[in-house]
C-alpha cells in the first residue's frame, strides 16, 4: 500500500495542525480571562476612586465648619476677654 504513509503523514499533519489550533484556542481563552479580570479591576477601582472622591469631599466640608466653628469661638473668647477687663477696669482691678 503506497497510500498508507501518505495517508500517515496526512493524518500526523492534521494531528499536530488540531494541537497547535487547542493551544492557540487556550492561549485565546487566557487572554480572554485576563482582560476579563482586568476589566473588573478596572470597575472595583472606579468604584473605589468615586468612594474616595465623596469622602474627601465630606472631610472638606467637616474641615470647613471646623474652621467656621474655631472662627466663632476665637471671637467669643475675644468678646469674653474685652468684657472681663472693662468690668475689672470699671471696678478698679
Amino acid at each position: 500500500m503506497v497510500q498508507a504513509p501518505a495517508l500517515e503523514a496526512a493524518l500526523g499533519r492534521l494531528t499536530a495542525a488540531m494541537e497547535r489550533l487547542e493551544a492557540a484556542a487556550e492561549r485565546r481563552f487566557e487572554v480572554d480571562r485576563s482582560a476579563s479580570t482586568l476589566e473588573e479591576e478596572i470597575v472595583r477601582l472606579g468604584e473605589d476612586r468615586s468612594r474616595i472622591v465623596q469622602d474627601l469631599d465630606q472631610e472638606k466640608a467637616r474641615s470647613t465648619r471646623l474652621e467656621d466653628t474655631n472662627r466663632e469661638v476665637s471671637r467669643r473668647l475675644v468678646a469674653a476677654m474685652e468684657s472681663i477687663r472693662a468690668v475689672l477696669d470699671a471696678h478698679g482691678g
